[in-house]
């Protein structure tokens, strides 16, 4: 299992020209979504929303708000990746399969609702930084599982966040944090780059 892991990161590229003839079937886009809703959260939050944006119509309208950039008309579908704002208001919710299951029980419900209260409730700030962790950690779960599936993948950071809100109908309390582009490469996309060595990113302490 490890060596098909590291195969996956050390193939992995982001990929700017797809092949705009081949789609994903809604299983498809289905599974991917239900893997990356596997990605850890702050006290399992789960504050994540992901939109779909694959038909000709929406394509356009994302692509008036992305700048331009043609891999998301030409990707069989792009993913707007949100992380939702006050998670901790629907924690108790979020929580209640695993009280169901036996894998917490009440009291570490309740503790745990508390606790996140105590530090999300008036603090928008952490409220962002946790919408954005868990959005990017989706992300990432969904890369990779799109490249387990064969398929050929970009995130995005280049996109206008309130155009994207507007054309979308997102929430106040969603925040678009990335587009991730999901197909199949054609060939004329650069290889995975190479990076800055061990030395210069890594120390023990």
């Amino acid at each position: 299992m490890y060596e098909n892991i590291k195969n996956l990161i050390e193939s992995r590229t982001s990929v700017n020209n797809f092949d705009s003839s081949r789609a994903l079937s809604d299983q498809q886009v289905a599974e991917l979504v239900r893997l990356a809703t596997l990605a850890p959260s702050a006290y399992n939050f789960q504050n994540w929303k992901f939109v779909a944006v694959r038909s000709p119509q929406a394509k356009a309208r994302l692509l008036d708000v992305a700048y331009g950039q043609k891999k998301v008309a030409e990707a069989a579908v792009t993913f707007i990746v949100c992380g939702t704002l006050a998670a901790h208001e629907g924690l108790a919710g979020a929580l209640q399969p695993s009280l169901d299951a036996g894998i917490i029980n009440a009291s570490m419900l309740q503790s745990w609702v508390g606790m996140a209260h105590g530090a999300h409730h008036d603090n928008p700030q952490l409220q962002r930084d946790e919408a954005i962790r868990s959005a990017s950690l989706a992300a990432m779960t969904l890369i990779l599982a799109a490249e387990g599936m064969g398929l050929d993948t970009c995130p995005m950071g280049g996109f206008d966040q309130q155009g994207v809100a507007r054309e979308f109908g997102l929430s106040e309390r969603d925040v678009p944090v990335m587009l991730v582009t999901v197909g199949y490469a054609t060939q004329e996309n650069w290889p995975q780059k190479p990076r800055r060595p061990l030395a210069e990113v890594m120390e023990f302490a």
